[in-house]
């Protein structure tokens, strides 16, 4: 999965070049404008009072931003950005040791957030309210309850997955921003953006050629684009022009969709072996090979998006825009469920 080359997740090659592309304040991001537009009131409104941040849920398929836009807050505000994930704080003194180092105005970043171990959690739920610290000292009836002032940080939440939060964690976030998939317009930007920090000449045409094959995800444009700056410079003068673009996306086996050899692989598979569904997302899982939560969180999400499948209460269906993507004609003997799904509801 994760030699996946159109995968949304983080890979160790991505490491190299994202901190130098990452914009650093948020009049440079591009993208998010409903996001941007949020986070800019609320931190004037904070640094006009000299107030901490209230805390922020960022939540959205991978690749989109949510690590970036962390950083920019941290900027902003003037304090340190400490990073860590929901998975690695496995006890209560993890989080309480991490708290305690905190200076006014930090920013603490959580990813995978809905990942907390639930003892973990409610270790937060005063610190988040209160910025104070209970501990417990002693045990049995000699065992008493302290509580540490901490200093006035912002939490700042990750998660692909909002639906897995718990609703009192869920409910102490006073700033909620859905991270939503990129226009091609916007990709572009961000594509010759990219290109001018690593010293890439790159043609218009060719930088739209790379976006509509991005998946609406900036990690997947940068990495594209790092590897169409390899092919040119081998293939051919350096400059990515329209022609070359084309021609190493047919290398790499990137469809002009953005579509890998995966994703082609689930979409046959709800044709031609399930007759367009409508099939569970665990068999679905288990006839091509992927873990469940991967169907879920990595490769539904852009299939949805882009209209070629749709979730109905038994299961993934087809819709008529892959069957022509595949040039192929729905079996008219077999009743599509779709026609009367209410689509809203899926």
């Amino acid at each position: 999965m994760n030699e996946r080359f159109v995968t949304p997740l983080n890979l160790r090659e991505d490491n190299e070049i994202e901190f130098s592309l990452r914009p650093k304040r948020l009049k440079e991001y591009i993208g998010q404008r409903k996001v941007k537009e949020k986070l800019d009131i609320f931190i004037k409104a904070a640094q006009g009072r000299g107030e901490a941040l209230d805390h922020v849920l960022l939540y959205g398929p991978p690749g989109l931003g949510k690590t970036t836009l962390a950083n920019i807050i941290a900027e902003e505000m003037g304090g340190n950005l400490k990073i860590t994930s929901g998975p690695a704080i496995e006890r209560a003194g993890d989080l309480a040791a991490i708290l305690t180092t905190l200076n006014d105005f930090d920013v603490l970043f959580i990813d995978e957030i809905h990942r907390l171990n639930r003892a973990v959690e409610e270790i937060l739920y005063p610190a988040m309210e209160d910025y104070a610290l209970d501990i417990v000292i002693g045990k049995g009836a000699a065992a008493k309850s302290i509580r540490l002032d901490l200093p006035k940080f912002t939490l700042i939440g990750a998660t692909t997955r909002v639906g897995m939060l718990t609703a009192p964690l869920r409910d102490r976030f006073g700033v909620l921003c859905p991270m939503e998939f990129y226009e091609e317009e916007e990709l572009r930007e961000i594509i010759v953006r990219s290109s001018g920090i690593l010293n890439v000449e790159i043609e218009e045409k060719a930088a739209l050629e790379l976006a509509r094959s991005s998946r609406g995800t900036p990690r997947i444009a940068n990495r594209i684009l790092k590897r169409v700056r390899d092919y040119c410079q081998v293939k051919g003068d350096g400059i990515i022009d329209s022609k070359s673009s084309i021609e190493a996306l047919r290398l790499f086996e990137i469809d002009k969709e953005g579509f890998d050899s995966i994703d082609n692989k689930i979409l046959n598979a709800i044709i031609d072996n399930f007759n367009g569904g409508p099939v569970g997302v665990e068999t679905l899982a288990y006839f091509i090979g992927e873990e469940l939560d991967t169907i879920q969180d990595v490769y539904e999400p852009y299939l949805m998006q882009k209209g070629f499948i749709i979730r109905t209460p038994r299961g993934r269906v087809a819709t008529d825009k892959a069957y022509k993507h595949f040039k192929k004609n729905r079996n008219s003997n077999i009743e599509i469920e779709q026609c009367s799904i209410n689509i809203e509801e899926c």
